[in-house]
């Protein structure tokens, strides 16, 4: 009798799984498609608005290794935020992915030379010695598909973010580095249910205004 049921609260779990599984696939789909749906003139002026919020962040002002994304599939653009940093002689950093499914980072600027990896991605030709690790970064803005104000993201699937913060899970936060998502403001949702491996972030910063996420976690 107790092995019957342990093998039905088995089932359950594992039907509530792929449940759970089916409805992040679905939503991701919505969110690409909301995303998609921009013309490339809305694009531009979120890029533009999101530079204001983010230079509400004082870390955004001074911290000297920033890592940003290529914009790919309709993500927020990051190119003016980035001119802002040059400007003021800040580092930006682009993330190469590993052979071990993780993240590297390698200093970029307007110009420089890139490659595609093997997602299509473009990455900066750099010599492998002068990759930083994600724990020597200060500031991280992190693409995404939704999020909620707890900081908790809904990314693309891959896990490369969570894989290669991994260190940061159990900091109190806000952390360092600092995890800021960047996403429109139509890609809020009411609430994400976590999981195990997710790494919330500390801000998330849209073309409308700059969200505390610890402010919401507690």
């Amino acid at each position: 009798m107790h092995r019957h049921r342990g093998g039905r609260h088995d089932f359950l779990a594992r039907r509530a799984r792929v449940n759970a599984i089916a409805e992040r696939r679905n939503l991701r789909a919505l969110q690409r498609s909301a995303r998609f749906a921009l013309s490339a003139a809305a694009r531009i002026a979120a890029a533009d608005a999101l530079v204001s919020n983010l230079e509400r962040l004082p870390e955004f002002l001074t911290d000297a290794r920033v890592a940003g994304y290529w914009a790919v599939a309709g993500e927020l653009p990051l190119h003016a935020a980035c001119a802002r940093l040059r400007a003021r002689g800040q580092g930006y950093y682009l993330p190469i992915v590993t052979q071990a499914n993780t993240l590297r980072f390698a200093s970029w600027q307007m110009g420089d030379a890139v490659q595609a990896n093997r997602y299509g991605i473009p990455e900066p030709q750099c010599d492998e010695r002068d990759l930083l690790s994600p724990d020597a970064l200060d500031l991280v803005l992190l693409p995404l598909l939704g999020f909620d104000r707890r900081g908790n993201r809904l990314g693309s699937g891959g896990g490369y973010y969570d894989r290669s913060f991994a260190f940061s899970r159990d900091q109190p936060r806000p952390a360092r580095p600092l995890l800021v998502g960047i996403g429109y403001h139509f890609q809020e949702l009411p609430a994400l249910a976590p999981e195990p491996w997710d790494i919330p972030l500390d801000f998330i910063a849209t073309d409308r205004e700059l969200i505390d996420c610890t402010a919401y976690a507690h």
